[in-house]
């Protein structure tokens, strides 16, 4: 062969070479946008801790949902019983007017003789 057939080979081989190695460091460039293990763990920490999370408040809110359930049906159980006591308080107030004292002493036979009333005050 003679030189010029050799430069033009050795040309050839080099810029043959040169687009090689071109390539890989493309390749290592593409290689960088992949997420690594370790980013890769980061993610799956980050996950399972915001479902933890998720769960943790999911589950905290039915029990408040619970509780003002409980707390409304108790209300409603005490205004009931207020309700009933101060029905029972209005009955013991007309029972015991002085009119309707007297009536059913008058209906058991009693009599009301003016000496013998005594008038206590509270």
């Amino acid at each position: 062969m003679s030189n010029l057939a050799r430069k033009h080979e050795q040309q050839s081989v080099e810029n043959y070479n040169q687009s090689v190695q071109v390539k890989p460091q493309r390749l290592s460039e593409e290689r960088r946008a992949v997420i690594t293990p370790g980013e890769k763990i980061l993610v799956a920490i980050f996950a399972m801790v915001f479902c933890f999370l998720a769960v943790q408040i999911v589950s905290t809110q039915a029990a408040v949902y619970d509780v003002n359930k409980e707390v409304q049906q108790v209300e409603s159980t005490i205004d009931k019983q207020e309700k009933a006591n101060n029905d029972l308080k209005l009955q013991v107030s007309e029972l015991s007017t002085y009119e309707r004292i007297l009536e059913k002493a008058k209906e058991l036979g009693l009599n009301l003789k003016e000496k013998n009333v005594k008038v206590v005050e509270q």
